[in-house]
């Protein structure tokens, strides 16, 4: 049979080779183009290209996954990859920012890029193919649906707590991951689509568990070595500082321009606009901080031994935050009909952050819950995400209450805008060596700072925001009595 078989083959294809010269050759008369040969080795080739290809990989749709929040559009930020290039699971295929933050999107499969189905700046659809991809594994393998169900844990705000029948998604990928670091998926909680658990929850729960701070990745690390270095002067007049604060270039254009708002950008205007319903109330004030700055001289240098820079800001939120035990309103939230008022059980304080990206607002969970120290831990996290363009949206959502800390730029007071559905938020201007007199009438240095507060005055009146920037202001002035409502 193997004989027939092979003879049968054989004289198919003499058949066609045959079939193939008579054809070559009356449109090389016809047309006087290269001789029946080439026409054949073409054919031919032609053929052996196709028989090829069978044996490939399928090519699958990587489409944009629902990135939560409501996000249904992507600005494609950059690319890290072309076609033909081969990737492997986890490895990053782009930088996408959506109106809340900007996240990098990794390939959940082994193969090759074979098409891009959108441009750097394009605006990218959630659910739509982002990329294709020829992948190494069987067809059987390759169709089916990339999530895997398993039995986990739903955690509300700091609590844990079972419920029967409910379960929750992740990849192989994500479960490859989390098995490598001993995590079990039923203790993390999932920030994607109907509770589906992402790369970067796994990052993240690593991360609050060892205390660690989360690297940028490699492809910002080789932007920077990439970018041109700035040529330094030799020297600095003796008169000057040695570090001068940095000044934006001049930009002179010859005509307008004119872009669309996009990313962050675009966020804050949607925020701004929905901020202009809210009748603000503003109070301002001052703090001694002269004891907090020598407390804090002692415990700086036990800090840092401890691997986290301590600033005054972990001071600033926990103060908050033990007064907002005590003024619960300050710390909730109004629906968009104005109807009802919800008070939060978790202590969400949101900081503002001057980030290349723009004004973004990270928030440190459960501060009522944290002390002190593993404020400035999360702190420092959130900075090094923050100036690396990595903040993720679980660090940019579900704040209660937000502190600006204009002052590290410059200023004393401001005027505060709320972050809807906030109902308060503090400005802290910068700390000022001024001339004071003590209670024994006494002039003296003191380490002052300005504080600027707004608050829906339709929820909250003058005499409230009044009681808690006082009760505020009396821990940081005397920062033992803080020792007497930590929990």
């Amino acid at each position: 049979m193997a004989a027939v078989t092979r003879c049968s083959v054989s004289l198919v294809r003499r058949l066609l080779s045959h079939h193939y010269k008579r054809r070559c050759v009356r449109v090389f008369k016809a047309t006087r183009d290269p001789p029946p040969q080439a026409c054949l080795s073409n054919l031919y080739n032609e053929r052996l290209f196709h028989t090829t290809s069978a044996w490939s990989g399928p090519i699958m749709q990587f489409k944009l996954s629902d990135i939560g929040e409501g996000i249904m559009e992507v600005v494609v930020k950059e690319w890290y990859v072309k076609e033909g290039d081969k990737v492997s699971q986890f490895d990053s295929i782009c930088e996408v920012q959506s109106d809340k933050a900007s996240v990098t999107i990794t390939s959940r499969y082994d193969g090759v890029i074979r098409r891009l189905h959108y441009a750097a700046d394009d605006t990218a659809l959630v659910g739509k193919p982002l990329v294709d991809i020829e992948t190494d594994t069987g067809p059987e393998v390759a169709q089916e649906e990339d999530v895997v169900e398993t039995p986990a844990m739903s955690r509300e705000e700091h609590t844990h707590q079972e419920i029967k029948g409910h379960k929750t998604q992740a990849t192989p990928a994500v479960r490859r991951l989390a098995l490598e670091n001993n995590i079990k998926l039923s203790e993390v909680v999932g920030t994607g689509k109907d509770g589906r658990i992402l790369k970067e929850d796994i990052l993240n729960f690593l991360a609050k568990q060892t205390g660690a701070i989360l690297p940028p990745s490699p492809f910002h690390e080789t932007r920077e070595s990439q970018r041109p270095k700035e040529v330094q002067p030799a020297s600095l007049p003796a008169s000057l500082p040695a570090s001068l604060p940095a000044r934006p270039q001049p930009v002179l254009s010859s005509q307008d321009v004119t872009e669309p708002l996009k990313g962050f950008h675009r966020a804050m205007m949607k925020t701004m606009t929905a901020a202009l319903k809210i009748p603000h109330f503003g109070l301002c004030d001052e703090v001694d901080l002269s004891r907090l700055a020598a407390l804090r001289s002692d415990l700086r240098g036990i800090s840092e031994a401890r691997g986290v820079k301590l600033s005054y800001m972990p001071f600033f939120i926990k103060a908050a935050s033990l007064g907002l035990l005590h003024f619960p309103v300050l710390n909730a939230s109004l629906d968009e009909a104005s109807q009802n008022i919800t008070y939060k059980a978790a202590h969400n304080i949101g900081l503002a952050m001057d980030t290349s990206q723009g004004l973004l607002v990270p928030n440190v969970k459960n501060v009522q819950l944290l002390s002190v120290f593993e404020i400035a831990r999360e702190l420092n996290r959130l900075q090094v995400l923050g100036s690396s363009g990595q903040l993720g949206t679980s660090d940019l959502t579900g704040g209660t209450f937000t502190l600006s800390n204009i002052g590290s730029i410059g200023g004393t007071y401001a005027k505060p805008v709320i972050l809807p559905p906030e109902v308060a938020i503090g400005a802290l201007g910068k700390i000022q060596i001024l001339p004071r007199f003590d209670s024994n009438g006494e002039l003296v240095k003191a380490h002052i700072l300005n504080v600027s507060w707004s608050a829906d005055h339709r929820v909250i009146d003058g005499a409230t925001m009044c009681r808690f920037s006082n009760l505020w202001r009396q821990y940081l002035e005397n920062p033992a009595s803080m020792v007497l409502d930590l929990k």
